[in-house]
């Protein structure tokens, strides 16, 4: 027997603050019953640097969704972002050592163990470890209990972030006294929403890019390889003209919006747009062909930025699936164009057809919907009781003794 359970996906971004609330039926099925927003206070670049304002519009943005679905939340899937977080490859081998030479399953978990056993820095704490695909005598199997070879190797890309700052979060989550289930890095949760398994079959980069940072993360034979997130966001594209033009960030965000192009469209430089478009004094024309131009700089920077710490993981025909984009950011003009120049392969706006309908589809709220769907998957799963007293119990109990 299933008892219906609700949880929440909490993305915790620098512009906003949303909650999606979710309806677990009978273990597998999956009802987005309520939405909460509201106005980040207290954040800068994904990090909370004021503890009370941030803890303010969060309290908000549950209660509202609470209050619209007309339920309590029984516990929490929380966002990780933020230039804090780091990730590195952690490996280990065994012989095989069984009678017949066939891999037991005690092989793959003693493998396991010793590829996550690498110990961390002071004050950091492990989100993921990201389980890359298993290689048998060399070569990649997905499964390999019952296969015969002489070494497994076991290899993961861990995610790890500061033990302060994830604790913050919790700290927030726990003071509307509700129980944080599970940590989720920002940019896995969005590409949960956004990309299909057949895409990550074929090879995807998926990369989010909000207000203050860039999340990506790059599958490979549906299986994610490589994961980060970079400082930079939608506000340093607006910073740029800011100086470079002489004006407000106000008045700049606002040009961005309206004339931004991620590619320079107008190649005419006489062409000339009004800065408040109002005609009152102080009002004065920019080039077009310059705000485009900064524009376009600062995004290819951010792609460049992010090829380059994807390494020789990141080639273009293993990544058939293309570049997929999200986030607030991505719906900046021609930014698909650019993203295809940088990377090499071709590139699309993600959206959330295959969770949600409606508002819900639009990219803001991939992070959100991608949480729910890992509550959904740990609660349909056999072995959910035993991830959490293994996995997150153990996490969160380390953080809360460094508090």
């Amino acid at each position: 027997m299933y008892r219906t359970k609700v949880i929440a996906g909490v993305d915790i971004g620098t512009s906003k603050v949303t909650v999606l609330l979710g309806e677990i039926v009978e273990g597998s099925k999956l009802n987005v019953i309520g939405m909460g927003q509201s106005s980040s206070k207290g954040l800068l670049k994904g990090e909370i640097v004021d503890f009370h304002l941030a803890s303010d519009c969060v309290h908000a943005a549950i209660l509202t969704a609470e209050q619209q679905a007309g339920v309590k939340i029984d516990g929490v899937y929380l966002a990780q972002t933020g230039g804090h977080i780091e990730g590195f490859p952690s490996e280990a081998s065994v012989n095989i050592t069984s009678d017949d030479g066939r891999v037991r399953a005690e092989d793959v978990e003693h493998a396991s163990e010793l590829a996550q056993g690498r110990e961390l820095p002071e004050n950091r704490t492990v989100i993921h470890h990201l389980r890359r695909p298993y290689k048998l005598d060399g070569r990649p199997v997905s499964s390999p209990v019952g296969m015969e070879g002489e070494r497994l190797e076991v290899s993961y890309w861990t995610m790890h972030g500061d033990s302060r700052k994830i604790g913050d979060s919790i700290h927030i989550i726990n003071g509307f006294n509700l129980h944080v289930d599970d940590i989720v890095l920002a940019g896995l949760a969005t590409s949960a929403a956004v990309a299909t398994q057949d895409q990550k079959n074929n090879g995807a980069l998926i990369i989010d890019i909000g207000k203050g940072t860039t999340d990506y993360a790059l599958f490979l034979d549906g299986r994610c390889m490589k994961a980060g997130c970079l400082p930079v966001g939608g506000d340093h594209i607006s910073n740029d003209p800011s100086i470079g033009l002489r004006m407000r960030l106000k008045q700049a965000e606002s040009l961005k919006l309206r004339y931004g192009s991620a590619v320079v469209e107008h190649r005419d430089k006489t062409e000339r747009v009004w800065l408040n478009n109002d005609l009152e004094i102080g009002d004065r024309t920019i080039p077009l062909w310059s705000i485009e131009k900064i524009v376009e700089l600062r995004v290819s920077e951010i792609f460049e930025v992010v090829r380059k710490k994807l390494g020789a993981h990141f080639t273009p025909e293993r990544v058939a699936g293309g570049v997929i984009l999200a986030g607030g950011t991505s719906q900046l003009a021609k930014i698909d164009v650019c993203a295809e120049t940088v990377f090499g392969i071709p590139a699309h706006i993600g959206d959330n057809a295959s969770m949600a309908s409606g508002e819900l589809k639009e990219s803001q709220y991939s992070t959100a919907l991608g949480l729910l769907r890992y509550g959904l998957q740990y609660q349909s799963e056999k072995s959910y009781a035993s991830h959490r007293q293994s996995g997150i119990f153990k996490r969160l109990k380390t953080l809360f003794q460094k508090a």
